[in-house]
């Protein structure tokens, strides 16, 4: 038997003299479990956070993309789409033309980027969660159609009720040299909107159309802009694209999710864990107060000490005894501010009664999403915390007190 830990048990549960000891290890005590309960909770609400934005954005950013290394196109054939095609770990994969263009409505003009996809994806279903206003139809009884972005919508007063009035479409025309009618310089393509995006940073200029119809804008007939792909759930992401990057060579690039919206995953991890830096400081404030515990506990039990010297206990035996007592405080907070953390994310998961009151989101309930992981930094933060502190005030109060016997 551990003779420290078990006397260092006992006196974390016993009676001390002085009533106030028990007050001061117990806000210790409640103290670590309020951060400890805090820092659950609020990574966990990062998390879901983290998780709702990015499967928003993961309607429109594949799993993998193929770009040119250099320029904005390349040939469609040189790509070998078959073996992209016979592949049994693509689910699916798209050929998508990008370019800014220039629009026109009424009176009104916006310089947006012009996305030309495919419109039979299986991912114009799973768009429509994203859709504000109207609906996500490319194309409608042989018509072509288009999805706007916010701030398209915003800047040019659209009705997508409007049957009469289209979206003109201007982009350079390839090789046109000066001509006395500037609009002979331009393609120019009108065409429907269908329905407008939520306001989304990265997509609120956006006007979304059918590949074809992207392609007479553009007149880019054999270029694309890249290779949207997508794989299927038994596929390693960071494999398959180490695999196509080291077939398609150096002229391209292969860029998975992260890669392809750098800064937005920048900012989601940054802000979890700045979060989580804030709170840790409090947490070692709530920490440092079993320094105060630690002390007045050695100044009660001065007699214990000194009948425990007696018997051949030496300063080592002594420090174990408090330096256990402080982690058991720290510990007891951390286990019992984790279940606490828990059943609160579990209990906002099912009942969602906390609400993302004004905000123009997908969902009107604040997400939680719970990470193992998180639970276990929470637990050795902690852990490392408490055993710094428990060992310095140990050895303050013991040469203290020793210092006091002497």
């Amino acid at each position: 038997m551990n003779t420290p830990l078990f006397i260092a048990k006992r006196y974390l549960f016993s009676k001390k003299s002085v009533h106030a000891i028990n007050i001061i290890s117990g806000i210790s005590a409640f103290g670590v479990l309020v951060g400890t309960a805090a820092l659950i909770i609020i990574l966990s609400a990062f998390n879901g956070l983290e998780r709702m934005i990015l499967t928003m954005y993961s309607t429109f950013t594949p799993e993998l993309r193929i770009e040119p290394a250099t320029g904005k196109f390349f040939h469609i054939d040189s790509v070998d789409q078959k073996w992209l095609k016979d592949n049994p770990k693509v689910l699916y994969y798209a050929e998508v033309l990008q370019e800014k263009v220039l629009l026109r409505y009424g009176e009104n003009q916006f310089i947006a980027t012009l996305r030309g996809s495919q419109a039979d994806l299986p991912k114009t279903k799973q768009a429509d969660s994203l859709i504000a206003w109207g609906s996500y139809d490319l194309r409608r009884n042989n018509e072509d159609l288009a999805v706007i972005g916010s701030a398209v919508q915003g800047y040019l007063g659209i009705n997508i009720e409007d049957d009469f009035s289209e979206i003109l479409v201007y982009s350079p025309r390839k090789g046109a040299g000066s001509s006395i009618n500037p609009a002979d310089e331009f393609n120019v393509r009108g065409i429907k909107p269908a329905g407008v995006l939520r306001p989304q940073q990265q997509l609120d200029d956006y006007l979304i159309t059918p590949l074809s119809f992207a392609k007479e804008v553009i007149g880019e007939y054999d270029r694309i802009s890249a290779i949207e792909i997508d794989l299927k759930e038994d596929a390693v992401v960071s494999t398959f694209q180490k695999t196509l990057s080291d077939q398609l060579g150096a002229g391209f690039v292969v860029k998975d999710r992260g890669q392809q919206n750098p800064t937005l995953y920048k900012i989601l991890n940054s802000e979890k864990w700045a979060i989580f830096l804030i709170l840790t400081f409090v947490l070692i404030i709530a920490i440092l107060n079993i320094i105060g515990s630690l002390t007045m506990l050695v100044i009660d039990k001065q007699k214990d000490v000194v009948i425990l010297q007696s018997l051949g206990a030496n300063q080592s035996f002594i420090k174990k005894i408090f330096f256990s007592e402080g982690m058991f405080i720290s510990m007891v907070g951390c286990i019992i501010g984790m279940v606490i953390g828990l059943l609160f994310c579990l209990l906002q998961q099912h009942f969602g009664f906390i609400k993302m009151s004004g905000m123009n989101m997908v969902t009107d309930v604040y997400p939680i999403a719970i990470k193992w992981r998180d639970f276990l930094v929470v637990f050795l933060t902690v852990f490392c915390i408490a055993t710094i502190a428990s060992f310095v005030s140990s050895r303050l109060s013991i040469k203290n007190t020793g210092e006091q016997l002497s």
